[in-house]
């Protein structure tokens, strides 16, 4: 199978080169006539857009972020005792009347 894998591809090299003449010849580009693009200077242009970008993201949501007027506190749970024979009343039993001191 080597083989066959190797004469396919020298066959199809041969028939590439054999499409090669001098009336299809040209002469080569000048290195100076095409200008160089410097990799560095692009990563730094594209960077330079990213960071705007995220900038302009960033103000975005600072701007449209909902305040509010008083801090929001997380909300307090009141824990039930664990006895029932503590001082306060329990929520099931009604209020006793206190006597007042004005109905003397």
């Amino acid at each position: 199978m080597n083989a066959d894998i190797e004469r396919r591809l020298r066959s199809a090299l041969a028939a590439q080169a054999a499409r090669v003449t001098p009336e299809r010849l040209r002469p080569a580009v000048p290195p100076t006539a095409v200008p160089v693009r410097r990799p560095a200077s692009m990563f730094l242009r594209r960077a330079g857009w990213v960071a705007a970008t995220l900038l302009l993201v960033a103000v975005t949501i600072v701007t449209l972020r909902p305040t509010s007027s008083q801090p929001q506190q997380p909300p307090t749970m009141e824990t039930p005792s664990p006895s029932g024979s503590s001082g306060a009343p329990s929520p099931s039993s009604p209020p006793s009347p206190s006597p007042s001191p004005a109905a003397r």
